[in-house]
């Protein structure tokens, strides 16, 4: 999963952008957005939250700066040290694929943030808070908590793969293939009729404000 090859494959297929959401990081997201600028492919920064209930928001952004300012929060806020022995090693690559450096962080955990922290902290980075792959027992939103929970500014919910296009009550809904392979990339993904693909008209498109809206089917 180097960005070379992740933004090929994403090409192979047919995609226009991809969002880059590992799991409490965002220190590769770097290498991808300039990978993928060289092959004119549109990176949309993000990250994937472990709040301490153990439920995954994903965070979007409009930009590197911003994501970067998430991880300084999130790095604050998630405890332990990886062990590469039982984990791997955590590596940080530049553009080309070459290892840069490994991330000490137990990235594998919770963060401190609550649900509604973890939201809150997103939003004030400048970022979207999508309730990540909503259908899946583990560590998504319905399955830790039983319910989402009244009046969570979530900017919209997130269907794994397999899962049925179905409403989530007044939330925008959108699917992605969550790929941790390369051969994941793209097994499910998301239209929207948007001007162009940036983060400003993706959000326009989830709350479908002049004639952005996301695309089912």
């Amino acid at each position: 999963m180097v960005p070379t090859a992740i933004v090929k494959q994403a090409k192979c297929i047919g995609l226009d952008a991809i969002a880059i959401c590992d799991h409490n990081s965002a220190e590769n997201v770097g290498a991808v957005l300039r990978a993928g600028q060289r092959e004119s492919l549109t990176i949309i920064p993000g990250m994937e939250v472990t709040t301490r209930e153990e439920v995954h928001i994903l965070g979007l952004f409009a930009d590197e700066g911003q994501v970067m300012r998430l991880q300084d929060r999130v790095y604050e806020n998630l405890a332990g040290e990886n062990d590469p022995d039982v984990f791997g090693f955590q590596v940080v690559v530049d553009e080309c694929d070459n290892v840069v450096d490994c991330t000490t962080k137990l990235l594998i955990g919770a963060t401190s943030f609550s649900l509604e922290e973890t939201v809150r902290v997103i939003h004030d980075c400048g970022g979207l808070a999508i309730a990540a792959h909503i259908d899946r027992e583990r560590f998504g939103l319905v399955g830790q908590l039983g319910f989402i929970p009244e009046g969570l500014p979530l900017d919209g919910v997130e269907l794994s793969p397999y899962a049925s296009f179905d409403s989530w009550g007044d939330l925008p809904v959108v699917r992605s293939s969550d790929a941790h392979s390369l051969n994941d990339i793209g097994k499910t993904s998301t239209c929207f009729r948007v001007a162009e693909v940036t983060l400003s008209e993706i959000a326009m498109a989830l709350r479908g404000e002049h004639g952005r809206l996301v695309v089912r089917g």
